[in-house]
């Protein structure tokens, strides 16, 4: 069992950064000197704070000769720490966006955030990678508090040997963590195709000791670790803190209602429930991995599945070189991804849904035909699968009699989640309560 201390959201390089700025807006030099460009420009590291330290050094210049200041007004792309770092003209207001993972200081305009990250995607995609914002809970890891452990996982206070290295005490919080299955090979093949964000729903605490976690060299997130302390819409998430383009962003997530704003980009993952705390969150009516004593495979389970969609997704994205890659979208990509999984299929439900709900409007419904299928009311030789509750419905009857696939709900929950239509016998549908 490790023990984990907390430890900093920022990485070094956003102290750096700190640094920089409170050197640069405290020397007013009347002499012109000459500006080195900054070029450690890295995929790898955070390249926007390396881009506005080059913004704020070509400033300290300007602002020394003072010459233009009167004639052309200042748009004040970025203020830090109330103070315009390309005029250093004091800022009351509170406008634009305030990237408090990189310093709770600086806040961004509009304009500067898009120049950034036209900048910032144009380098990007030169290194055939895209972005991903990657959920914690249930997704990568799952926590519980220590004093919410069931009585059949009370072995986990002194876990077997094979989970060393996937298992975690945070004392402070107090919490217990189980890493997902597969997470850290997840996380290095990730990470030669994405600049990864983390997005947690957790307080920035919590973000900061799951992200030392997962990344104890900060070589995956660097500083790009967002909490709900830093969000700007409450019980949601937003890609207006991310400096990166929509078209090239991928998130993956279990939680499909705090990405309103960005269902296309959204890769549902199925949740990770280990402790019997999530079940009973979840209302998940069966025990827990944890008291089962088991886990997700590490070879062929959910992350091992999603990476592979991932490849896909990145592959299809950069194999045409002939046109311009910053004019693609990888919305587009997973849009056709996802049409080709149930391609083919005619589906009609059998008692799946509510008498009072309208059958098109049916959250299976769209998923279905998100997936590439046909969904239709009523039966007839082209349907090829009917999708009941019950064995004995009329439709699910007629199903049997004309040879036509019987399954339940799940089989299209599953082609949902792991991107590939399942086999129909995986998924039979209840006999009729009667018999």
């Amino acid at each position: 069992m490790s023990v984990v201390t907390d430890s900093p959201v920022h990485s070094s390089s956003s102290d750096d950064f700190a640094a920089f700025l409170d050197g640069e807006l405290d020397s007013v030099s009347d002499e012109e000197h000459e500006i080195e460009s900054v070029k450690r420009r890295k995929v790898e590291s955070s390249g926007y704070v390396e881009e506005i330290q080059e913004s704020v050094s070509v400033t300290s210049v300007g602002r020394g000769s003072g010459k233009s200041r009167e004639k052309d007004k200042c748009s004040h792309p970025g203020v830090f720490s109330q103070m315009c770092y390309a005029c250093g003209e004091k800022i009351e207001e509170d406008s634009g966006v305030t990237l408090r993972y990189i310093h709770k200081e600086l806040r961004l305009g509009s304009d500067e955030l898009a120049r950034l990250r036209t900048k910032d995607v144009k380098n990007l995609l030169r290194h055939r990678k895209l972005y991903m914002i990657l959920d914690l809970d249930h997704t990568l890891l799952n926590s519980t508090g220590i004093t919410d452990v069931a009585p059949d996982e009370e072995y986990l206070r002194n876990p077997p040997n094979y989970m060393e290295g996937s298992l975690f005490v945070v004392p402070k919080m107090p919490i217990m963590t189980k890493l997902r299955p597969f997470v850290r090979d997840f996380l290095k093949q990730a990470s030669s195709m994405f600049e990864m964000y983390i997005y947690t729903m957790g307080d920035s605490h919590y973000a900061a000791a799951m992200a030392s976690l997962l990344d104890p060299k900060k070589e995956y997130f660097d500083a790009r670790v967002i909490s709900r302390d830093e969000s700007t819409q409450k019980h949601q998430k937003g890609l207006d803190l991310v400096l990166g383009q929509e078209s090239a962003v991928v998130i993956l997530d279990d939680t499909e209602t705090v990405w309103s704003r960005h269902m296309d980009n959204l890769i549902l993952i199925e949740r990770y429930n280990f402790f019997a705390s999530s079940c009973r969150q979840h209302k998940i009516p069966c025990k827990s991995l944890a008291e089962l004593r088991t886990d997700e495979s590490e070879s062929d389970g959910i992350l091992a599945t999603v990476l592979q969609v991932l490849k896909r997704i990145h592959c299809a994205f950069f194999k045409d070189l002939g046109d311009d890659p910053a004019d693609r979208d990888v919305r587009q990509v997973l849009r056709s991804e996802r049409s080709e999984i149930l391609k083919g299929c005619k589906i009609v439900f059998s008692r799946v849904f509510s008498l009072y709900v309208q059958a098109e409007t049916h959250i299976l419904w769209r998923i279905a035909e998100g997936l590439g299928a046909t969904c239709c009311t009523e039966v007839d030789p082209s349907v090829t699968h009917v999708v009941a509750a019950d064995a004995g419905t009329e439709k699910a009857r007629w199903a049997v009699k004309e040879n036509k696939f019987l399954v339940n709900q799940q089989w299209i929950e599953a082609a949902n989640f792991l991107w590939k239509r399942q086999p129909e016998d995986n998924f039979p549908v209840k006999p009729p309560k009667n018999t």
